[in-house]
Order: C-alpha cells, then sequence, then structure tokens
C-alpha cells in the first residue's frame, strides 16, 4: 500500500494547483525550536492551518457546514486509495499541510469521530505497520478534530515530528501489569517531557491492540463513562510497534483566540508530539517555554487523572 500512497502523493502534486502550491509554501515556512524539560518543540509559522485550528466545531457550526470529508463536498481533483477490511478508509493527500508528506485517512461513510470501537485500534495499528516512514494519530472530537462528525485519521513524516526519538526508557515509568506472552514489550507513562502520557511499546501488534483496548477501557471510566478526551500517536519502525497516548481535560487554552492577550493556538495530536503548526505570525514570534509549558498544562490532564486512570487499568 505504501507505494500506492506515495504514487497518490505525487499525482496531487503534479495535477492539483492547490496542492501543488500549498506544499511549495511549506517548504519556505519558518521554524523556531523550544526546549521544555528532556523534549524539543518545534515551531512552525504556517498559516495556512489557520482554516483548521480556528475551526468552529459546536454543534451547530457542524450542522450549517457541508462536511469535508465527504466524497460529495470535495474537489474534483481530489483522489484517494480506498483500504480496508472491516471498516472501509479512503486515504487522501491533506491539502493544508504541517508535513511534506501528509495524509487524510477518513471513514467511507459519515460516523462521529470516537475511538471506542476497539476495530479502530485495529486498523490504526495496521495503519502504521503499512506506512513505516510515516506517523498515524487521531485527534479526539474535542481535542483538535476539525472534523468531529466524520472519523479520520491522518498521517505525516515520522522523521518530522520530535516525541517519535524522544521517549527513552528514562523518561517512562513502566507499569507492572504485563499481558501473558510479551516478554519484550510494555505500557508505561511519563511526565517527564512537559506533558503527561502513556506509551505502549510491542513487536506483536495482537499485544498492541490488547495494551490499547486496555487503556481506552480504563480511561473511559475514568472520565465518567464518556468518550475519553485524548491524542493517539502510532508508528512502526519495521519491527516495534509504538503507541503514545495523551489523556485530555481541555479543548483550547484559556487565552484561545485573536487580539490583545490571545494566541491562536488548537492544540491536536501533532502538537503533543511536538510540532506546533502556528498559524499567526505574532504568535509564532511571541511563544517561549513558558507559554509552550501552560499550554501543555492546560490541555493535558493533571498528575491526579493520570493516577486514576491508572488505578482503573489495573482492575481489569
Amino acid at each position: 500500500m505504501e507505494q500506492k500512497v506515495r504514487e497518490l502523493i505525487k499525482r496531487q502534486l503534479h495535477d492539483w494547483s492547490a496542492v501543488s502550491e500549498n506544499y511549495a509554501a511549506l517548504g519556505r515556512v519558518q521554524l523556531r525550536e523550544v526546549e521544555l524539560d528532556q523534549s524539543l518543540v518545534v515551531l512552525q509559522y504556517n498559516p495556512q492551518r489557520r482554516r483548521s485550528t480556528a475551526a468552529k466545531v459546536d454543534e451547530a457550526s457542524l450542522k450549517a457546514r457541508p462536511c469535508f470529508l465527504c466524497r460529495d463536498n470535495q474537489p474534483a481533483e481530489q483522489e484517494a486509495v480506498e483500504w480496508g477490511s472491516t471498516l472501509k478508509y479512503k486515504i487522501q493527500v491533506n491539502p493544508y499541510p504541517i508535513f511534506s508528506q501528509h495524509l487524510t485517512i477518513s471513514a467511507l461513510e459519515h460516523s462521529p469521530q470516537s475511538m471506542m470501537k476497539p476495530q479502530r485500534f485495529v486498523d490504526m495499528l495496521e495503519l502504521a505497520r503499512l506506512l513505516p516512514d510515516f506517523v498515524v494519530f487521531y485527534n479526539g472530537p474535542q481535542c483538535g478534530a476539525s472534523a468531529p462528525d466524520h472519523f479520520h485519521f491522518q498521517a505525516g513524516n515520522r522523521d518530522m515530528l520530535p516525541l517519535c526519538f524522544e521517549v527513552l526508557d528514562d523518561s517512562l515509568w513502566p507499569m507492572e501489569q504485563r499481558i501473558e506472552g510479551d516478554d519484550h514489550g510494555f505500557i508505561a507513562f511519563s511526565n517527564a517531557l512537559g506533558r503527561n502520557m502513556f506509551f505502549m511499546r510491542t513487536t506483536e501488534e495482537l499485544i498492541a491492540q490488547l495494551y490499547c483496548v486496555r487503556l481506552q477501557v480504563a480511561m473511559y471510566e475514568a472520565y465518567g463513562d464518556a468518550e475519553p478526551m485524548e491524542n493517539i500517536l502510532c508508528w512502526h519502525d519495521g519491527n516495534e510497534f509504538f503507541v503514545v497516548v495523551f489523556p485530555r481535560r481541555a479543548h483550547r487554552p484559556d487565552f484561545y483566540g485573536e487580539g490583545d492577550g490571545k494566541m491562536l493556538l488548537s492544540p491536536g495530536a501533532v502538537d503533543m508530539g511536538g510540532l506546533w503548526a502556528v498559524p499567526v505570525e505574532d504568535d509564532f514570534n511571541r511563544l517561549d517555554v513558558d507559554t509552550v509549558r501552560n499550554v501543555y498544562d492546560q490541555v493535558c490532564i493533571d498528575n491526579a487523572g493520570m493516577i486514576k486512570i491508572i488505578d482503573n487499568y489495573f482492575k481489569r
């Protein structure tokens, strides 16, 4: 499938002028780095991402606009590669990129953004295995998704996301429970990289599925039987699966917006992974380590929330 995806990207860059222009512009974006604890955050001034960052995701706004992930509402130039067995998806080039290769992988049918179906984790892991140069990611409906009414993953160049190279053993607290038969894999949590997260690593796809589903159930119970607020990153290095889950407690920081004292920041999975697409130049110039830490502190779950999830995990 990777070859089909690369051919799709090549065709879209050649045949779709808007995509060609937006990807060319991405090559000229300003970048700046901020060091946060043991982590690196890369700031990317990217005006094309304003439509996503500023997206209105309340119920009334969603009903008032046509869904841009449904085939009938997409440009004629936008092609797709269909994929999936139990659940069906279309893989498309994202026309407003953060990555030099940026994919949107959306369900064929119009269905809500939710990971409560275990099959979604199966599909996410399989996509990571089939696209080893990519990191596959998921934004919860109130955690960065600009189309919370239509289920979708996204994917981008793994080598552009700092966190994919930062989750080392000295930043992790392994959880004692292991799944029988998994001699090398583990599930752990971390608060050493400026935000709380869970981390899973294993060579076995089935074991990765079990870790993900168990954690999802623990989060579901901790959030009071509601859809957990979360972002998920997943990748495969040719040998092992890696999954990072960021439990959230807020959609956006309290200073979200434009004008005095405001910043147009709406963190999703890519921001959680250390690559911030900032659409406003003044915000890009003003961002510093204290602001980055403040955003993570506001939107990520706190230590007490992590402990509650861990306690629920061990009840399984």
